[in-house]
């Protein structure tokens, strides 16, 4: 059964093109499982004796362990996925995996902020004070050369709808300037074409000369195709991205819980208030399954039942 795994994990990778992050993921639940099924001093069984009620105590297992419903019906479809491909490559015959139901999990329509609110939310971050923290020096100067390219980082975001892996993957040449247009390599390594706004741009334009200073200060060492350098001029990394959006929520003193994929969520949304074609916000966010897209329909009609509590006399 180890063995299977392994050769799963590599059609993963050579195959599918799965990303480190799925990968990761996927070999970390395996391995739990594997771990539930070969209690001390016994053997792993063999992938052809495991059953659905092995699979249904794992997760009552995971259950016990007060794993939130979302994890477990993670590893779930991890344990799926995995006898589904020893099937297709005739190590077993029937999927015990498909007699276990999917933990029922709760429909969460996360918040969304109003297009008024980020706008006032991006303006303001030129105006933030020096925080003296997350720089090399912490001095003032390094500290507005950065605001220039965190604002570039926001409006990117916000006017792309970029997943966070997306934004920071992206190299020089996959930025279209004069047409305003991204070339992004998605999820499975898919390639997409993204329009951005002349907000967005403008923002990069003041970001160039920092970018250029950055790397130049990097000497050697820097990164001269990525878009988005750290101070030492190498590549940030999504967990950055993170920490950005963090320290600019608390310098603009706003009581919001924001991270980078609120603005993709934002964008979608906005996108379908102002009566974007569903199919079209897909195309642009990368979605390989509309269903996935339709969940941004709830935000849109909580906010219109918000503005009718609020505006309707009888409301």
């Amino acid at each position: 059964m180890k063995s299977a795994v392994g050769q799963f994990l590599k059609y993963l990778r050579s195959v599918r093109n799965a990303s480190p992050n799925t990968l990761h993921s996927y070999e970390i639940d395996l391995n739990q499982f594997l771990a539930f099924l070969t209690p001390p001093e016994t053997e792993t069984p063999a992938l052809v004796d495991v059953t659905h009620l092995m699979i249904r105590e794992f997760l009552a297992h995971l259950h016990d362990l007060k794993l939130e419903k979302s994890s477990i019906a993670r590893k779930l479809a991890a344990i799926r996925s995995f006898f589904k491909f020893a099937v297709r490559e005739g190590m077993i015959v029937r999927n015990p995996a498909r007699l276990v139901a999917t933990p029922k999990l709760p429909k969460r329509i996360p918040p969304v902020l109003s297009a008024e609110d980020l706008n006032t939310f991006l303006e303001g971050i030129i105006a933030t004070p020096d925080s003296g923290k997350g720089t090399r020096s912490g001095s003032k100067d390094e500290h507005h050369l950065l605001v220039k390219r965190d604002r570039a980082i926001l409006e990117l975001l916000y006017a792309s709808g970029l997943r966070v892996s997306e934004l920071t993957g992206l190299n020089l040449v996959d930025v279209e300037r004069k047409e305003q247009m991204l070339r992004v390599r998605g999820k499975g390594n898919k390639e997409r074409i993204v329009p951005y706004g002349g907000k967005a741009e403008q923002a990069l334009e003041a970001y160039g000369p920092v970018r250029e200073d950055i790397l130049r200060r990097a000497r050697s060492h820097g990164d001269s195709q990525a878009v988005f350098l750290n101070h030492f001029g190498t590549r940030l990394t999504p967990r950055s991205v993170a920490r950005i959006v963090k320290k600019y929520v608390r310098l603009i003193n706003v009581n919001w819980d924001m991270h980078p994929h609120s603005l993709r969520h934002a964008f979608a949304t906005h996108l379908l208030a102002d009566g974007a074609d569903l199919r079209a916000i897909q195309e642009l966010l990368g979605h390989s399954s509309l269903s996935t897209t339709q969940r941004y329909t709830h935000s849109s009609i909580r906010q219109l039942l918000e503005v009718y509590d609020k505006a309707h006399p009888h409301a």
